[in-house]
């Protein structure tokens, strides 16, 4: 069911995304080569406790940590560990979600670590690219497909592909809420957005092809061919002036 937020209600979403935006700024101003993802994690942990908020990934559907860090060829949910070190020349995806005062946020950011190589300093340009063509005149009675369609425009028109297997969402009191926000589709399809409407879009852009691997610990997704992947993340707002996006 798609919940429709009145105005104070995205104003108490922009204080979780206000907060979430500042933790993702503090991660990206302490990651670096020869930190361990866990201790990434721990960093965020204690910003967010401390901030008087609750992480919204920590125990979600068991999953054991703060954040996901995801490395080069891993999409998305990448679990923290002692025994996984930041090297020089990766990529790193960290995607955190942060409650405040029962209201969630959902944002993304794919950093780049030391001496990093054209080819995947392009990707993740391309990728936060996609996310800003993807809201381009977004409105009241746009349809949802909207979204994905300039995302896969962009995507593959600068020679990457467009993760189909996962896709982003609705949020508000929850975590994931309808309606489904995939990456790719068709212009002028899917249910039209209305104000009040509140999302996390979030393209995830490979090198190679679209198809990944779901691993056995139930929760990290690699891309099948192994080359590196990115993904951009804000939580946004369908408003009177068309979208504002809450975590940026």
């Amino acid at each position: 069911m798609i919940t429709i937020k009145k105005p104070f209600e995205i104003e108490l979403m922009k204080e979780s995304g206000a907060l979430l935006k500042d933790l993702l700024n503090h991660l990206g101003s302490v990651i670096k080569a020869g930190m361990s993802t866990k201790e990434l994690d721990r960093i965020a942990y204690d910003f967010i406790k401390s901030s008087g908020a609750t992480p919204s990934f920590l125990g979600y559907g068991g999953f054991p940590a703060s954040l996901c860090i995801s490395i080069d060829d891993t999409v998305v949910h990448g679990i923290p560990s002692d025994d996984i070190i930041i090297r020089e020349g990766q990529i790193v995806s960290v995607d955190a979600g942060v409650i405040l005062n029962g209201w969630q946020s959902d944002a993304a950011r794919t950093f780049m670590i030391g001496d990093v190589g054209e080819e995947k300093r392009r990707l993740v340009k391309v990728t936060e690219e996609c996310f800003f063509k993807a809201i381009e005149d977004l409105k009241d009675g746009t349809p949802v497909g909207d979204i994905g369609y300039k995302v896969q425009t962009h995507a593959e028109a600068n020679g990457y592909s467009v993760v189909r297997a996962l896709v982003g969402h609705g949020i508000g009191k929850k975590l994931h809420e309808d309606p489904s926000v995939p990456n790719f589709g068709k212009k002028g399809t899917g249910i039209r957005l209305k104000k009040g409407m509140t999302l996390a879009i979030e393209p995830m852009i490979n090198m190679g092809t679209y198809q990944v691997d779901f691993l056995p610990d139930g929760w990290t997704v690699k891309t099948r061919d192994r080359l590196p992947s990115a993904h951009y993340e804000n939580t946004v707002a369908i408003t009177d002036n068309g979208v504002e996006i809450l975590t940026l």
